[in-house]
């Protein structure tokens, strides 16, 4: 993503690939005109380029634009990517897997590791973390609070790095009691 900014309005560029262009637009040019509508930004897209620019006066609106933007690119449904509208507390990480695989093979099969079968992996870490995660391309994005995905971060590395799907599933069953006790702890 780059910001520009000038004296009235913030400008953001952020790449989207060929395959998602469409989804960002949506049937009838409807997903690009809500995200407008919401953020109070102007939204136009280089189909040939894959860059899709963001402006608006509002830089707050255009940078939660741009991120939704982002979101979408990386493979994440409209629906999904506007939860970053409607909570300020969420944030999108995005895992770059490029330095992880040297040909495609690598990369169906860390992504595989990831996603597992019938996408049960990604679901069981989506669950036990209260977020959202999209493997597309050469990355892996989750969308959550801060500490949410900085969880599910650590277990999609360890995931990549190797690590039985078991003792994957037994961090995040840890992490999650841990949080459910600071969170009744305080109580008392």
């Amino acid at each position: 993503m780059r910001y520009l900014r000038d004296e009235e309005m913030t400008r953001e560029e952020v790449r989207v690939s060929q395959d998602r262009i469409g989804v960002l637009i949506g049937k009838a040019g409807a997903t690009k005109k809500s995200l407008e509508e919401k953020t109070g930004s102007i939204i136009s897209v280089d189909s040939k380029e894959g860059v899709v620019a963001v402006e608006g006066e509002d830089a707050q609106g255009v940078i939660s634009a741009a991120e939704v933007v982002h979101a979408i690119g990386r493979g994440f449904s409209p629906e999904r990517a506007f939860v970053l509208l409607q909570d300020e507390d969420l944030i999108l990480d995005v895992i770059e897997l490029n330095a992880l695989a040297d040909t495609t093979q690598q990369m169906d099969r860390i992504r595989g590791r990831v996603i597992g079968k019938d996408g049960r992996s990604r679901e069981q870490i989506e669950d036990m973390t209260g977020t959202a995660i999209s493997v597309h391309g050469k990355t892996v994005a989750i969308i959550g609070s801060v500490e949410q995905a900085k969880t599910a971060r650590t277990a999609v590395e360890m995931l990549l790095n190797g690590v039985p799907h078991e003792a994957v599933y037994a961090f995040l069953d840890r992490k999650k009691r841990e949080a459910k006790q600071d969170l009744f702890g305080s109580y008392y």
